[in-house]
């Protein structure tokens, strides 16, 4: 299975402006910039987009270990809060915090370990670590 999304840039860094596509089209040509990235401005930015991702699939990979128990999931609201340091321009962490609720079957105790081992384990986590491929194609017109 192969999931894609395209990045379009015109411009320089803080006069220039892009669009973000993916693959199902919840994103389409949506608008990014400098001033989405690292100012306020309408728009998305790389950085949030990431911290959606984790939050999401960890969301889900907690729901799915709660499932694999016979536990059937209430309310998962998780929180991604993802730290960039701008002296170096790197992401320093992401903080999760998930908050359940309306869930029956299963102790404090052993939530958190459910939610520990989602941590470890979900799908964007582990791509965190991945290494990454890189093609060049330059001066051809598309």
């Amino acid at each position: 299975m192969k999931r894609t999304a395209t990045a379009h840039w015109n411009g320089t860094l803080k006069d220039g402006s892009g669009q973000l596509t993916t693959q199902s089209t919840t994103l389409n040509q949506t608008q990014y910039s400098f001033k989405t990235r690292f100012e306020s401005g309408v728009g998305t930015n790389p950085e949030e987009l990431l911290a959606a991702a984790h939050a999401g699939c960890f969301t889900m990979a907690v729901s799915a270990a709660l499932t694999q128990q016979g536990v059937t999931p209430g309310n998962l609201d998780t929180a991604a809060v993802l730290d960039l340091d701008m002296a170096n321009l790197a992401v320093t962490g992401i903080h999760l915090e998930i908050k359940a609720t309306a869930i029956d079957g299963v102790s404090e105790d052993q939530f958190k370990a459910i939610a520990e081992d989602a941590k470890k384990n979900c799908i964007i986590s582990k791509a965190l670590s991945v290494p990454f491929t890189l093609n060049v194609i330059y001066g051809v017109e598309a």
